[in-house]
C-alpha cells in the first residue's frame, strides 16, 4: 500500500498545482509540454535504461493510446472545467472508477468477495456525497461533452497502465519513456501550433512550473504501475483505493490549505470513503 500512499500524494499535488496555475495565470498546456520532458529526464536519470532497450521495444498500441491520451485529458479537465465547472468536472474524473471496476472483472480476472463488494458500493456513494455541492447550472447540453469525454478518458488510461504494469518484454520503467516521449511529441506540436498560428507566446515562467508539475506527474505515474504490479491479482483494489485515497486527501487539502467549504453530506463521504478503503484493503485477506 506504500506505492499507493506515495501516487495518491503525488496525484493531489498534481492537482494543487494546476489549480494555483489557474490562480497566477500560467498556461496550462505550455506547462503541461514541459512536464513531460522533465519526466523523461527523471527517468533517464534515475533508471539509465539502455539505448537498446528503447530502440528494440516493439510500439505497442498500448504505448500509443497512452501516449496520445495522457496530453489530451489535460486538454479535456481544461475544456470540461471552463464550460461545466470544477466540482461537475471532478465527479465525472472520479465516477470512471465505475469503468476500470467493470474492466478488473472482465479483463484482468480480479475476484470480488464480499468485503470488496461492499467496499465498492461505500467508495461510489463516497464520491458523489464528498463531491456534491449545490451549484447552479450554466452549462449547455453541448458542453456535456466535455465531461463524458473525462469520464471514458480517465477511465481508459487507467486500464492501460494496468496493460502497461503487464508488459515483460521491456522494464516498465523503460516503457514509461517511451509513453512520456510521446505525450511530449504531440504536446509539443499542440504549443508550436498555437505559437505560430495563434500567437501564444512561449514563457519561461510556464517551463518552469512545468519542470515542477513533471516532478510529482512522474511520481504519481511511477509509483501507480509500481502498486499494480505489487498487487498484479488485485487490479480493482489499486483503482478503488487510488481514486478514494485522492478524495480524501484532496478534501482534507481543500479544507485546511484553501479553506473550501463542506456540507454534512461532504463529510459523511467522508468517512464511508475511509470505510470503503478499509474494507476493499481487508477484502485481500479474506475470501468470503
Amino acid at each position: 500500500m506504500i506505492f499507493l500512499i506515495i501516487s495518491i500524494c503525488c496525484s493531489v499535488t498534481v492537482a494543487v498545482l494546476l489549480k494555483l496555475a489557474r490562480r497566477y495565470k500560467i498556461n496550462v498546456l505550455q506547462a503541461v509540454t514541459w512536464n513531460y520532458l522533465f519526466a523523461i529526464g527523471l527517468s533517464c536519470f534515475f533508471f539509465k535504461p539502455s539505448l537498446k532497450e528503447l530502440t528494440s521495444a516493439p510500439l505497442s498500441p498500448v504505448y500509443l493510446g497512452l501516449g496520445v491520451l495522457l496530453p489530451l485529458i489535460f486538454w479535456f479537465l481544461a475544456a470540461s472545467v471552463r464550460n461545466i465547472g470544477i466540482v461537475k468536472t471532478d465527479i465525472a474524473q472520479r465516477l470512471s472508477l465505475f469503468i476500470s471496476i467493470v474492466a478488473a472483472y472482465f479483463l484482468f480476472g480480479d475476484h470480488f468477495n464480499t468485503l470488496k463488494i461492499l467496499g465498492l458500493i461505500l467508495g461510489f456513494m463516497a464520491i458523489v456525497l464528498t463531491l456534491y455541492r449545490k451549484t447552479k447550472s450554466s452549462a449547455t447540453a453541448g458542453n456535456w461533452i466535455y465531461p463524458v469525454l473525462v469520464f471514458v478518458g480517465f477511465g481508459a488510461i487507467d486500464i492501460l497502465f494496468k496493460q502497461v504494469s503487464q508488459i515483460k518484454v521491456i522494464p516498465y520503467t523503460s516503457s514509461l519513456i517511451l509513453i512520456f516521449g510521446l505525450s511530449f511529441l504531440i504536446s509539443l506540436g499542440a504549443i508550436l501550433y498555437l505559437s505560430a498560428v495563434k500567437k501564444q507566446k512561449l514563457q519561461l515562467i510556464n517551463f518552469i512550473c512545468g519542470c515542477i508539475l513533471g516532478f510529482f506527474n512522474f511520481g504519481n505515474i511511477l509509483f501507480y504501475l509500481k502498486a499494480h504490479q505489487v498487487m498484479a491479482k488485485n487490479p480493482s483494489t489499486v483503482f478503488a483505493a487510488m481514486n478514494i485515497g485522492v478524495i480524501i486527501l484532496g478534501s482534507l487539502i481543500g479544507i485546511l490549505v484553501f479553506k473550501e467549504k463542506m456540507t454534512k453530506l461532504n463529510y459523511i463521504g467522508l468517512v464511508l470513503a475511509l470505510i470503503a478503503i478499509i474494507l476493499i484493503r481487508l477484502s485481500q485477506n479474506y475470501a468470503f
